[in-house]
C-alpha cells in the first residue's frame, strides 16, 4: 500500500483529494488543524489523521513521530495547505497578512519537505507542491501577498526539483485556477474589511464590487483538480507541472505588455465607477 503525507487535508479541496486517494488504496496521513474535520477523516478507510500546524517546525517534527509509528517510508508528500487574501499593501496591516501567507504557503512546504525527506528518500517517492495560477500569471491589484507567496513557492519548487534530480526524487508543482472552495467567503470577508477601513480606496472599492464578484463566480468543479492531483501522484513519469482550471479572462492578460495591462485595470476601474454595484460580496 502506497503512503502519502498530505497537508491541508481539512480544507475543502484537500478533503476531496484525501477521500479519493483513500478509496484508491493509498494510506493517507491527513494533516490539518481543523480537529472536527480530522475526526471525520478518521472514519474513512486508510486515513490516519495527524493534527499538524505547518507553520510550527516542532509541530511538524511531532507529526513525523506519529507517522513513523505506522511506517518507515513515504511514497509521496503533498503540500496542499494554503491561504489567500484580499488586501491593500498601503492600508490596513499588509505586513502581518503577507507574513501569514508566506508562513503557510511557502515556509510550510519548505519545513514539511525538510522534516519528512528521509522517509520519502527510502521509498524513492515524489513531492507535490500546490502552487496557483498566481504563481505564473501577471499580478492583480489587492492580491500582492497571495501572488508574492505563490511566486516564491514556484521558485522554491523549481530549485528543489533541480537539487533532487541527482537523488531521483521527482518534484511536481500543480497550478490550479479558481475552484469551488471557501475562497469565495474569505475574499468576500476581506473585501468588506478592506473597504470599511480604507481611506484611499473607500470611493473605488464599493464600485468595483461587481468586477470582483465576476471573478469569484468563475470557479471550476473540484473533481477536475482531484483528478490532476491523482495523476501527478500516480503517473509513472509525472510532468514537471500541471495547470488546471486556469481563468480564461486572466490568461488573456498574459499576452499583453505590462503597460497595456495597467491601462486595462485603470479603464475597468473607471468603467465600474460609473456603474455602482448593488449586490454584496458577503452573499457571493
Amino acid at each position: 500500500m502506497k503512503t502519502v503525507f498530505f497537508t491541508g487535508a481539512t480544507g475543502g479541496l484537500g478533503t476531496s483529494c484525501v477521500k479519493e486517494l483513500a478509496y484508491r488504496g493509498w494510506k493517507v496521513f491527513a494533516a490539518g488543524t481543523n480537529e472536527d474535520k480530522l475526526r471525520e477523516l478518521a472514519l474513512l478507510p486508510n486515513v490516519i489523521p495527524v493534527r499538524t500546524d505547518v507553520t510550527d517546525l516542532e509541530d511538524i517534527r511531532a507529526a513525523l513521530k506519529k507517522v513513523k509509528a505506522h511506517t518507515d517510508r513515504l511514497d509521496a508528500i503533498v503540500n496542499f495547505a494554503g491561504l489567500t487574501a484580499f488586501a491593500s499593501m498601503i492600508e490596513g496591516d499588509p505586513v502581518s497578512i503577507t507574513k501569514k501567507l508566506f508562513d503557510v504557503n511557502v515556509m510550510g512546504s519548505v519545513m514539511v519537505n525538510f522534516v519528512f525527506f528521509d522517509m520519502l528518500l527510502k521509498a524513492k517517492g515524489r513531492i507535490i507542491n500546490c502552487s496557483s495560477e498566481a504563481g505564473w500569471m501577471t499580478s492583480q491589484p489587492f492580491a500582492a501577498p497571495y501572488f508574492m507567496s505563490k511566486r516564491a513557492l514556484e521558485a522554491y519548487n523549481d530549485s528543489l526539483r533541480r537539487e533532487l534530480l541527482y537523488l531521483g526524487i521527482p518534484v511536481v508543482k500543480i497550478q490550479p485556477g479558481p475552484f469551488m472552495t471557501n475562497i469565495t467567503k474569505v475574499i468576500a470577508e476581506d473585501f468588506e474589511k478592506v473597504t470599511a477601513g480604507s481611506g484611499h480606496y473607500a470611493d473605488l472599492l464599493p464600485r468595483v464590487r461587481p468586477l470582483v464578484e465576476m471573478g469569484l463566480k468563475q470557479q471550476c468543479a473540484q473533481k477536475k483538480l482531484v483528478f490532476v492531483v491523482i495523476k501527478a501522484l500516480e503517473a509513472r513519469k509525472p510532468r514537471l507541472s500541471y495547470r488546471v482550471g486556469t481563468s480564461r479572462l486572466l490568461s488573456l492578460l498574459e499576452i499583453l505588455p505590462d503597460k497595456t495591462v495597467d491601462r486595462i485595470y485603470l479603464m475597468l476601474f473607471k468603467h465600474w465607477g460609473k456603474h455602482p454595484g448593488k449586490t454584496s460580496l458577503a452573499h457571493a
